[in-house]
């Protein structure tokens, strides 16, 4: 069992949240019980994950896609009327980490991804440090890097080709990144990883000569919160349980 306020602090001191300029509140975003003693982790705090959560009797909420989010209506009806109502009535705390669980080195969801595709980082896509760059294993084409997603995220992954060169330099940036191709193409990547693809991207990438694979907004996004979950239940000897709550997109 640990106090909310030490695992809230530890955690604070390990992503840093105030360094960023974030679009939502990051860290303790609904209070609950002050004794933790176990966490589910998750990728967004959806109806369904706080039901789960409530069901495996948890004392925390550990997401990446919490609530209260820039320019969305600041009243609690409806939908997130019934989110906080549950979490409230079972004193349920949520905590949510956006760009702080991207950007971190160790736990973050784009270091986490690298782990599971075997690149080698060399160093941040953006001075903040969400995004990445690197290397794969060995020098891939744009199928065979394809293909390796797929298998590893278990969905099959999106890919525009943009000519038949080998990908020797990568750069990844899960979630809704597809934004930063041209600042991947700007240093000079093959190949260029996120979650999602708008309609103009398959255009930039063929026209910046940059492979483009699209892996999903949740696939890509899967680990940062289970690994910072793990995190906490290792420091602070809590029990701890992901629960991936299926989302296609």
């Amino acid at each position: 069992m640990v106090d909310r306020d030490e695992l809230m602090q530890a955690m604070n001191a390990e992503l840093q949240p105030e360094a960023f300029r974030d679009y939502c509140p990051n860290g303790l975003q609904v209070e609950g019980r002050r004794d933790i003693h176990r966490i589910v982790s998750g990728v967004t705090a959806s109806r369904a994950l706080v039901e789960a959560a409530v069901e495996a009797d948890a004392d925390m909420i550990l997401v990446h896609h919490g609530y209260f989010w820039k320019g969305e209506p600041q009243v609690i009806t409806g939908m997130k009327r019934e989110r906080v109502r549950q979490l409230l009535a079972h004193d349920i705390n949520l905590v949510a980490y956006h760009l702080p669980l991207d950007a971190h080195p160790v736990l973050g969801n784009n270091a986490q991804l690298a782990e599971r595709l075997g690149f080698t980082v060399e160093g941040p896509l953006r001075e903040d440090g969400v995004g990445q760059i690197g290397f794969p294993a060995r020098p891939l084409t744009a199928g065979d890097l394809q293909a390796q997603v797929s298998q590893v995220l278990g969905r099959e992954a999106l890919c525009v080709e943009a000519g038949d060169h080998p990908i020797r330099r990568i750069a990844w940036c899960t979630g809704g990144a597809q934004s930063l191709l041209t600042a991947a193409a700007a240093q000079g990547v093959d190949a260029y990883l996120s979650g999602e693809i708008s309609e103009q991207t398959t255009h930039e990438a063929r026209e910046l000569g940059v492979h483009y694979i699209a892996a999903g907004h949740h696939a890509t996004e899967r680990y940062g919160a289970q690994a910072l979950g793990r995190w906490c239940a290792e420091r602070f000897g809590l029990e701890h349980q992901f629960i991936d709550i299926d989302n296609p997109a």
